[in-house]
């Protein structure tokens, strides 16, 4: 029997007394929905059995990469393939002499097949991604961009070749016509070309890698990156919020990466005390004798009694020793106490040293812990901290003005 699934179909109409115009649409239609049904029946059993071999073969093994694999769904993909080449089959079958059906029908398997071979290479390449985040220099190098720069040339060879099958026409002349639309896809994929771009360039210097504390002011971004792509950077602030980067702008515009900071052990602490000018002068014989009481200092008094010290220069000095013994700041890194250019403010005193401990929260406390023990001892050496007048200030001294008690004369 010679007979097709179309021809068993369309005699069984015309006998039920359709019209023949009605019957053969119909005898396509419904062959075209069987083929459908009975490929993917059969691709549901063929995927139900072999999905359970493999994942028996994943699970016997001791290497991470076929879970990896399974979790991305890559075999569940490549599997449905075999509907398509069912499909066909079956078309072959049910318009045996209807070449234009068939052909109709190949040029719609090629397309399906040419999208799921996509996704299938989309997942293959996220699980690739995925293992060799496994891996040490994951840590300091990145290459979500490369990946994503490669699914966007599968993704642009597949979309010509689906356009030349649907234009029946060859590949190779559509790229050549490419060309003349060269300008319009420079405009089109701009952001990815600067980004692809910025992404390398980023990585060949060693520029920043996920994990580093960035500040970009011109974003207003202060914080970890914690994922970088072929077009964006992201950054989670410390209050939480994420700022969303540019590639190519970390290359065009000036960031600050603290990444330094944090591999050389140290953070520094850079602090500025105004000092009211109208309280330094020459340390007496009174101030002298209160100082030799200092344990810091007893020793540096001694020796320089009989120099003209002031009490600046012996606080300044006593702030030295009072760093030094603090457990937490780094004598082997930079290390400062001094005088900067006065001010209309007063004569500010820098501190410029390094803590050893980084973690914001216990960092900011040393800073405060040193400032509070400055602020408390800074009257022991008869010196004020500059502070612009308040309301109360310019009260008392009306009130004094004021004042309407007669001056007695003694």
């Amino acid at each position: 029997m010679n007979y097709s699934m179309y021809k068993i179909i369309f005699e069984k109409l015309t006998q039920a007394g359709l019209s023949l115009k009605l019957s053969n649409i119909s005898s396509i239609f419904i062959c075209f929905i069987l083929a459908i049904i009975a490929a993917f029946i059969i691709y549901f059993i063929i995927k139900k059995i072999l999905i359970k071999i493999l994942k028996g073969i994943s699970k016997r093994t001791k290497t991470i990469w076929d879970d990896i694999f399974f979790n991305r769904k890559v075999f569940h993909k490549l599997l449905l393939i075999i509907p398509g080449i069912l499909f066909y089959w079956f078309v072959q079958i049910s318009f045996k002499e209807q070449s234009t059906l068939i052909n109709f029908s190949f040029a719609i398997v090629k397309i399906y097949i040419i999208i799921v071979s996509l996704l299938t290479i989309d997942a293959f390449l996220n699980a690739l991604q995925d293992i060799y985040q496994g891996f040490k220099i994951a840590k300091t190098k990145t290459i979500k961009g490369y990946v994503q720069v490669i699914k966007i040339i599968f993704y642009v060879i597949g979309a010509i070749i689906i356009i030349g099958i649907i234009l029946n026409k060859s590949p190779n002349a559509l790229l050549a016509g490419l060309g003349a639309l060269s300008a319009v896809l420079m405009l089109i994929f701009k952001d990815p070309i600067l980004g692809f771009v910025g992404s390398i360039q980023l990585s060949a210097n060693d520029m920043v890698r996920p994990g580093d504390w960035i500040s970009v002011k011109k974003f207003e971004a202060d914080g970890i990156v914690i994922d970088m792509s072929l077009t964006t950077v992201k950054v989670q602030n410390w209050d939480k919020t994420i700022t969303t980067i540019p590639t190519y702008s970390l290359i065009t515009d000036s960031f600050q990466n603290w990444r330094g900071m944090e591999e050389s052990g140290g953070r520094r602490i850079k602090r500025s005390l105004y000092i009211d000018i109208s309280t330094i002068k020459f340390c007496d014989n009174d101030m002298l004798s209160r100082f030799e009481k200092i344990d810091l200092i007893a020793d540096y008094i001694k020796k320089n009694k009989n120099n003209e010290l002031t009490n600046i220069g012996v606080f300044r000095y006593y702030l030295k020793k009072y760093l030094e013994k603090d457990p937490f700041i780094r004598n082997d890194m930079t290390f400062l106490v001094r005088q900067l250019q006065s001010t209309e403010k007063g004569l500010p005193i820098e501190i410029y040293v390094f803590s050893n401990i980084q973690q914001w929260d216990k960092y900011e406390n040393i800073q405060s812990d040193i400032i509070d023990h400055i602020m408390a001892i800074i009257p022991s050496f008869n010196l004020k901290i500059f502070q612009n007048p308040s309301g109360n200030d310019f009260k008392n001294l009306l009130d004094k003005t004021l004042d309407p008690r007669p001056i007695v004369d003694k």
